[in-house]
Parts: structure tokens; C-alpha cells; sequence
């Protein structure tokens, strides 16, 4: 007969017995001593940074705002110029890897270049306009300051749009 060695108590056990069946691995279980652990996902694995797009959605919202509402000084000019730089930024993050929206940050870029295009040309026109009809727009407020009644208002109004043309 073999004698086999007496079980200690503070041992680790070493497999499934009876008393202690072996579980089946859980996907939310925690890895065990010594074992790979992998990145959950939705988070940064160690050594990788996360996409820096807010330049490039930036660029992109503000662009579009600023294309549907050209007209207005600060619409055209300054949504416009803003989307026009943080689009060049954005596209200079996507060409260093540092984002991944490198076609949203170009979009945003031309879209906001139009809207500041088009305030200035809309500006232009309307410094044009005030340059050539100044004598027009001069007699128009004389013409309101001395009239009387609401018909004599009005026909100061009748005379300044056929003088400029509208």
C-alpha cells in the first residue's frame, strides 16, 4: 500500500471536486491572476489616443450655420471665418493622425470659405449701393423730415424708388 501525503489545510485547491464544481467563465468575470486583460470596448486601449474631431464637427456646424445665414454680419463673417479656421485646424489633425475626420473638417472648411465669400460680396454691393445713391438716400431724409402727413411720407418713398431704380 501507498501512502498517500496528508492534505494541508491552507493549500490552494488544485481542480473541481465534489464540493467545489468548476463554473463555467463569465464575460463579465474579471481575468484571473497571470492572464491577458483586454480593453473593454468603448475605451482607450494603453498606448492609443482617442480621435481629437471636435475641430472638424465644429468646422462643420459652423459652416452650415454660417451659409444660411450669409446676410448677416455675424452669420457670413464670423460663423464663416470660425468655420474656416477650425476646418484648416481639423484637416491638419487628420493629416497628423490625430483625428479621424479629416472630409468633415474640409467640408466645414469650404462651407464656411462660401459663407464669408458671399458677405463680402453682399457688403461690397451694399457699399456700392450707399456710395452711388448717396445724393438719392440724402434727399429721401429730407423729403421725410418735412413732410407733414403720412401720403406726403409716402410719396417721399414713391419718388426715392424710382430715382434708384428698385
Amino acid at each position: 500500500m501507498t501512502q498517500e501525503p496528508p492534505e494541508e489545510p491552507y493549500a490552494t485547491p488544485t481542480g473541481p471536486s465534489p464540493e467545489r464544481p468548476v463554473a463555467p467563465p463569465s464575460a463579465y468575470a474579471a481575468p484571473a491572476y497571470g492572464q491577458p486583460v483586454s480593453a473593454q470596448p468603448g475605451y482607450a486601449q494603453p498606448g492609443y489616443a482617442q480621435p481629437r474631431n471636435g475641430m472638424g464637427t465644429a468646422a462643420l456646424v459652423l459652416g452650415i450655420l454660417g451659409l444660411l445665414s450669409f446676410w448677416t454680419l455675424i452669420g457670413g463673417i464670423v460663423l464663416g471665418l470660425l468655420g474656416l479656421i477650425f476646418g484648416v485646424i481639423g484637416r491638419k489633425r487628420a493629416a497628423r493622425g490625430e483625428a479621424s475626420n479629416g472630409g468633415m473638417a474640409l467640408a466645414g472648411a469650404i462651407t464656411g470659405g462660401i459663407a464669408l465669400a458671399l458677405s463680402v460680396v453682399i457688403i461690397a454691393i451694399a457699399g456700392v449701393f450707399f456710395l452711388h445713391h448717396k445724393t438719392d438716400i440724402q434727399k429721401l431724409r429730407d423729403c421725410l423730415s418735412n413732410a407733414p402727413t403720412s401720403s406726403d411720407r409716402q410719396q417721399c418713398q414713391d419718388d426715392f424708388r424710382t430715382a434708384v431704380a428698385i
